[in-house]
């Protein structure tokens, strides 16, 4: 099966000609519609494969393509959700929402024309996730979690193909962590969209993906490659399982190794 993000012999690095390689040797691929996670030791190239998959950075050698395209340009059909929601404080949350749409063609063209529908779609996706009737609040008015929330429908307002998510839950209590796991369980399930999720929280990965990558120290590539074959739908009692922990610890090992 043809890959819908593939990372191939990927090398890159951020400064001058003579700067320390960020990722050397990256390969991974993602298929159409699959929950991958990736994780490593901290500095492993994470975040650089986000950029680098969503056209953000470009690489020194090797080739990156999404959806059968070589990645010359920022990805279209990609949303992306980071660990600070940013949402701009002057605007209403589904102002915020419609941000992308007023920014990006060729919805930009339309916003006058379609704003009505645009903004129904805001509403169904607030409500997808637990925020039915919180459009005209600030953000200063919501709480983390759903700040967080925000910034996932935000994400998601382009009905893009891939969804990219760095870090989206690391700054969240415990609680709330785990509520907007099963959000974006669900969101996943339901629109069939393929995830990218960075991570240091290694049952976060279990619970979502379908597979997990592991890193190793930067320069980073690939090094693991683990299938998780619990079975879907994933609820949060499965997280105190044996089987469960099995993987995490296992995972662990791997990034232990990865640090040496």
């Amino acid at each position: 099966m043809t890959a819908f993000v593939a990372l191939d012999g990927v090398s890159h690095a951020y400064a001058g000609v003579n700067s320390a390689l960020a990722v050397d040797g990256l390969s991974i691929s993602v298929e159409s519609g699959e929950f991958a996670a990736v994780v490593g030791p901290s500095g492993c190239g994470k975040s650089t494969l986000m950029k680098l998959a969503t056209g953000l950075q470009f690489p020194r050698a090797g080739t990156v393509t999404v959806a059968g395209e070589k990645v010359t340009a920022p990805v279209k059909i990609a949303g992306m959700a980071f660990q600070a929601p940013t949402l701009l404080p002057w605007r209403t949350t589904i102002e915020n929402l419609l941000l992308p749409l007023e920014i990006v063609q060729p919805y930009r063209g339309e916003m006058r024309r379609r704003r009505a529908e645009f903004t129904d779609r805001a509403e169904r996706l607030l409500a997808s996730v637990g925020l039915e009737g919180q459009g005209s609040k600030y953000p200063w008015e919501l709480s983390g979690g759903m700040q967080q929330r925000t910034s996932l429908c935000r994400a998601l307002i382009h009905e893009p193909q891939l969804l990219m998510l760095d870090e989206p839950f690391g700054a969240l209590d415990a609680f709330t962590r785990e509520e907007l796991w099963c959000v974006i369980r669900d969101l996943q399930a339901a629109r069939k969209i393929t995830v990218v999720l960075v991570t240091h929280d290694l049952r976060e990965a279990v619970f979502l993906a379908d597979r997990v990558f592991v890193m190793s120290s930067r320069p980073g590539r690939v090094v693991v490659e683990k299938r998780i074959e619990l079975p879907r739908p994933r609820d949060l009692e499965i997280t105190f399982t044996q089987a469960f922990q099995d993987i995490v610890h296992e995972l662990r090992s791997h990034i232990v190794k990865a640090r040496q």
